[in-house]
C-alpha cells in the first residue's frame, strides 16, 4: 500500500518497506529486550470505540499493525484486550511469515499475556492453535484448563509480577530481544510507568469517537511527570497518520 512520508524526508513509500528492517532487536541491552508499543487513537483521543479498537483504524493502520508483527521476538498483551479483540494466531499470513524470517526471525512470534486474574477466553485462536506459542505470566496458577498445547503458564508471586520481571524472563527464557506491546491502555501504562518502554507508533485516525466512554492509548498508573518524544517518522496513507516517537529519556 502507498504512503506518503512526510518527515524525516518528504517522498513517497509503501508498509512493506516503511515497516521493514528495523532490526529492534539489535538495540536490547543487557538489562531486558527493546519494546516498542503500537496503539491508534482518534482525532479527539479515543483508543477504542464501542469497546474495541478495530472500527477507529482503517485498511493502511491494519497492514501496519500486521507488518510490526514481522519486526519483533514477541507480542505483548495484556488479558484484556485478548478478550475482547478475540486474538488469533498472530501472524496468519504466509507471506508475513516469510518477511519475518527474511529479518533472520522465526516464522512465528511468541505471544505473551500478563494477567493477574488468568479470566482468558480458552476456546480463542491465540490459546488453541497448536502453531503459536505463547507464554501466560500470571500469579493466579499454574494451570489454565482447556488452553491448548501451544501454551505455558508461569506463575509468578503477585509482588513480582511487573513488567521488568516479564521481559527478563523473555529474555532469559525464551531469548527474546525485541517485544512489540498492542495494549491494551492500562498494559501501556504500566510499561511507561516502569521505564519499560522506548518506542510509540501512533495510528491517528481521521475518526472522532464522540462523548462515547473510552479510553485513551495511555491510563492507568500515572507518571509523575510528561514524558518527551522524539518524532523519528510520519507517514500518511488515507487520511491516517502514522507516528513513529522515541521515548525521551535524561
Amino acid at each position: 500500500m502507498q504512503m506518503r512520508r512526510l518527515l524525516p524526508e518528504p517522498g513517497t513509500t509503501t508498509t512493506e518497506e516503511a515497516v521493514a528492517g528495523l532490526r529492534l532487536g539489535e538495540r536490547a541491552t543487557a538489562r531486558r529486550p527493546y519494546v516498542v508499543a503500537n496503539m491508534v487513537a482518534s482525532a479527539d483521543g479515543k483508543a477504542s470505540f464501542g469497546g474495541r479498537s478495530g472500527p477507529l483504524g482503517g485498511e493502511a493502520d491494519r497492514a501496519v499493525f500486521h507488518r510490526l508483527r514481522t519486526q519483533v521476538d514477541a507480542v505483548l498483551v495484556g488479558s484484556g484486550t485478548v478478550r475482547v479483540e478475540r486474538y488469533g494466531r498472530l501472524v496468519r499470513d504466509p507471506q508475513l511469515r516469510a518477511a519475518r524470517e527474511r529479518e533472520g526471525l522465526r516464522p512465528d512470534p511468541l505471544a505473551c499475556i500478563v494477567t493477574r486474574t488468568l479470566e482468558l477466553p480458552v476456546d480463542s485462536g491465540l490459546l488453541q492453535d497448536p502453531d503459536q506459542e505463547t507464554v501466560v505470566f500470571t500469579s493466579a496458577g499454574e494451570r489454565l484448563d482447556g488452553a491448548g498445547p501451544g501454551v505455558r503458564v508461569v506463575c509468578v508471586p503477585a509482588a513480582d509480577l511487573t513488567f521488568r520481571s516479564v521481559l527478563r524472563r523473555l529474555a532469559a527464557d525464551w531469548d527474546v530481544r525485541s517485544v512489540l506491546c498492542e495494549g491494551g491502555p492500562t498494559v501501556l501504562g504500566g510499561l511507561l510507568a516502569e521505564e519499560a518502554v522506548d518506542e510509540l507508533f501512533l495510528t491517528l485516525a481521521p475518526k472522532l469517537a464522540g462523548g462515547a466512554a473510552a479510553p485513551t492509548a495511555v491510563e492507568g498508573v500515572p507518571l509523575p511527570e510528561p514524558l518527551a518524544l522524539h518524532p523519528v517518522c510520519v507517514l500518511e496513507a488515507g487520511g491516517e497518520l502514522f507516528l513513529r516517537y522515541e521515548i525521551v529519556r535524561a
